[in-house]
């Protein structure tokens, strides 16, 4: 039973690892090819995350392959840490944004979204001035509002009205 959890876990790692190497690139060619603020601001988490999985997937598989327990325990310690991390983050996003709900306008294929219906913590964010430019250099470079322009003309008001758009497309309007 031991030998085929080693195994089992050394193949998931292995794979693991493998998948860091594309991530690993990507923020390396964002560091060198990143044109935009938005990418810009990708490229270091982006590749702290390729070289965190890297080594966490390496000493997996050290630990399940050679049999170093203390590189196992190590490792179940950070996937412990990452599975509370994770559920922290998930919490943080409900309480954030659980007020946002937004409210219905009547005739309207749209909610209409206020700034205070959202947490004090991400009304200060999106005020700063340095975060918004981040942020709307990001959604102009996404192209979010592309499906509103019909052959380069905008639509009629009544159409527009009856649009069903997304938050961030009505927020950027």
């Amino acid at each position: 039973m031991v030998r085929v959890s080693n195994n089992l876990v050394g193949i998931l790692n292995f794979i693991t690892f493998l998948l860091s190497i594309p991530i690993l690139a990507g923020g390396i060619w964002l560091s060198r090819q990143g044109s935009t603020e938005c990418e810009r601001f990708l490229e270091k988490p982006v590749i702290a995350l390729g070289v965190f999985l890297m080594l966490v997937s390496l000493a997996g598989l050290v630990g399940s392959c050679c049999r170093v327990s203390w590189l196992l325990w190590i490792y179940l310690l950070v996937m412990f840490l990452l599975i509370v991390l994770l559920f922290c983050f998930t919490i943080f996003a409900f309480v954030v944004t659980n007020k946002g709900a937004g409210v219905v306008v009547s005739q309207k294929g749209y909610k209409e979204y206020r700034l205070g219906d959202y947490s004090n913590w991400l009304q200060k964010r999106v005020n700063n001035q340095k975060n918004w430019n981040r942020i709307k250099s990001c959604l102009h470079d996404s192209k979010v509002c592309q499906s509103l322009i019909d052959d380069g003309s905008n639509p009629p008001v009544d159409q527009f009205y009856h649009e069903h758009l997304s938050a961030l497309q009505f927020f950027v309007l």
